[in-house]
């Protein structure tokens, strides 16, 4: 059982330390407090945790410059400048290329976010084929990011093409609001639609991420938890990201479920090593 971790530097390795065997990040402008693709800030991060006491496989995303947040439903265009971040593929994919890290992210689709807003979340399939046809000549793994059943038909192109190396890395991302719902009908039918041999993980967002924890290793998948996805510990008790992965971690040993080091990880995920 692989358990992942969304931290960021000294809670990377916190959480390491509790048993994520995985850990995902983003970063933050320093000055603006915003998110950013500076190669240099995933750096500094990267190399904090290369010089503790701990290795985690490090996972990077690759999500940020997909936002679209059009304008007035009657005036669509321009899109509004405040909300908007669309990069080109070299843009999302500069720190991976410089970093080399052993697992990045990749978006399978476009979806809606939020209830009345004007915001989509954009990852075309000709975006998707050129950053995966990218990043497998660099020799980094991809970690598919599917947030409904259709985006599952991208996952199965991809491998069909040579661009995505089968196993795949599937995580299933739940209870997003207009995407796949965290229900276990939906989950099933999600499942069920895997690839052949496919090495997934399962999560949900809020409330419904520690029972999620419980769940995964039913139906034979991995678990992510992490402030990324959920802020709390229990009802009104906000958490860390230690705290969250130690709790999932007594979920999983309390139900007989070994979790994974991340030398164990590696192993089974076959992965190349960092530069």
């Amino acid at each position: 059982m692989t358990l992942r971790c969304h931290p960021n530097c000294r809670a990377a390795i916190e959480a390491t330390r509790a048993g994520a065997a995985v850990v995902h990040f983003h970063v933050r402008d320093p000055k603006t407090r915003r998110g950013s693709r500076d190669a240099a800030l995933y750096r500094a991060v990267m190399e904090r945790i290369r010089e503790s006491d701990v290795n985690p496989v490090v996972n990077l995303t690759t999500g940020m410059g997909n936002g679209l947040l059009l304008g007035e439903p009657d005036s669509p265009l321009p899109p509004n400048p405040s909300g908007t971040d669309m990069a080109s593929v070299s843009e999302r994919l500069t720190h991976v290329e410089e970093l080399r890290p052993e697992i990045y992210t990749l978006d399978c689709g476009s979806m809606n976010w939020g209830a009345g807003s004007q915001y989509v979340m954009v990852n075309s399939a000709g975006t998707l084929r050129a950053m995966a046809a990218r990043v497998k000549e660099m020799g980094v793994g991809p970690e598919l990011e599917v947030f409904d059943a259709g985006q599952l038909v991208s996952v199965r192109d991809l491998i069909k093409e040579g661009l995505i190396d089968d196993p795949a890395l599937i995580q299933l991302c739940l209870g997003i609001r207009y995407g796949a719902p965290d229900d276990p009908t939906t989950l099933m039918a999600l499942l069920h639609q895997l690839p052949p041999h496919a090495i997934y993980s399962v999560f949900s967002i809020g409330r419904m991420q520690l029972p999620h924890a419980a769940l995964a290793p039913l139906v034979a998948a991995n678990v992510r938890v992490g402030l990324d996805d959920n802020i709390y510990l229990s009802r009104g008790r906000l958490a860390t990201n230690a705290e969250l992965t130690q709790r999932a971690v007594e979920i999983l040993e309390r139900i007989g479920v070994e979790v994974m080091s991340p030398h164990q990880v590696r192993q089974k995920l076959a992965l190349k090593a960092q530069v």
